[in-house]
């Protein structure tokens, strides 16, 4: 059996005026944290900005979507130019009863379905190669070829559960170290047509905002990753992941605050016994006039100390900071790609030889 191995992320990046994930009234998402209220940045939010990371960057990404159904058909008639739509959505029907997936009356799934490339291209080539349909065929290939993101965030498949892939990943939502006060943007717009001698705006408006330092975590189980894609695609995957959560920021009101900042310090440990988030340094919640990422870096490094008392010594702690920023941890980087190469190395050493079978 392989050792179990934890990657765990922690973050903490400044974020200006802001509003980069929204509740239904229009107002950033907060979060009510040691008696005081926080900037929060939900995982699914983050999960999403990181997809989107992967796509940007040519990683092989999945399509969550309730027209799988149609890309099958799709497929199915690009590799074979003599099959005509009739006939493609007939086989498509057929596959999708052998997974036990119901299509309503447009084709479409009752919920959304996250696939691979891969899980299209050889469902549509198993199709073409056998007149009937063996179900566990059917089913073995819905659960091989995962893409990185399915691999990492899971799929979770209602009307049949044998369909389910168990996620590698963990993110947490973000929240700011400080406590937060909303402030509110008054805005007018004036129409570029309006005579000279009239006055008054011809809309306006207010949206609500703050600015924060973020504790961001995530984690990763290596060996529910290197099961979900295998030993050698799983070191690369959790290179990618990483970089990504890093990098990643959801696009919320963009365009009004432009906000994208990039982290200032950075840490990443490998554990084989347990993930642990280290949010509750931030219980008691940073109180700063000059400026809040020092003293967050000093009480997430004190934290991290301190659960050594409860777990065993990471067998890697490594830390990338800005260089205006004191870290009182040994192990530090100078840049990003350094410490993607520390986090590889450790992984294939961990994943080398190991039968992912067992």
């Amino acid at each position: 059996m392989m050792t179990n191995v934890y990657v765990d992320l922690n973050v903490l990046q400044t974020v200006p005026s802001s509003n980069i994930n929204r509740d239904d009234t229009g107002a950033p998402k907060t979060a009510l944290y040691g008696g005081v209220s926080r900037s929060r940045v939900s995982s699914q939010s983050w999960k999403h900005a990181i997809r989107s990371s992967f796509k940007d960057s040519g990683v092989n990404t999945g399509t969550r979507t309730k027209d799988a159904a149609q890309m099958l058909a799709d497929k199915l008639m690009a590799l074979d130019a003599s099959m005509d739509e009739k006939t493609a959505w007939a086989k498509v029907d057929a596959v999708f009863k052998a997974a036990s997936i119901k299509l309503d009356k447009n084709n479409e799934t009752g919920a959304l379905l996250l696939v691979s490339p891969g899980q299209i291209e050889k469902l549509a080539q198993y199709v073409i190669d056998h007149d009937e349909l063996d179900k566990k065929e059917v089913k073995k290939v819905l659960k091989s070829d995962n893409s990185l993101d399915l691999a990492l965030f899971g799929r979770m498949v209602a009307d049949n559960p044998e369909l389910n892939v168990e996620g590698s990943a963990q993110v947490a939502h973000a929240i700011s170290t400080h406590e937060v006060v909303p402030e509110f943007d008054y805005y007018t717009a004036l129409d570029d047509l309006q005579p000279d001698d009239a006055t008054g705006a011809a809309m306006l408006g207010t949206v609500e905002f703050n600015s924060a330092t973020l504790y961001r975590y995530a984690n990763l189980n290596v060996n529910e990753l290197v099961h979900n894609l295998g030993s050698q695609d799983a070191v690369a995957g959790a290179a990618d992941f990483i970089k990504a959560f890093i990098l990643s920021m959801p696009t919320g009101k963009q365009n009004s605050f432009a906000n994208k900042t990039l982290p200032s310090y950075v840490m990443v440990t490998i554990r084989t016994d347990t993930p642990v988030n280290l949010v509750s340094a931030f219980e008691d919640a940073v109180n700063s006039t000059n400026g809040y990422v020092q003293a967050s870096i000093e009480k997430l490094e004190e934290e991290y100390k301190a659960t050594l008392g409860f777990v065993a010594d990471p067998s890697l702690t490594v830390v990338l900071a800005n260089k205006k920023y004191q870290s009182k941890l040994d192990d530090q980087v100078d840049d990003l790609s350094n410490l993607l190469s520390k986090v590889t190395d450790a992984l294939t050493k961990v994943v080398q030889d190991e039968n992912t079978n067992d």
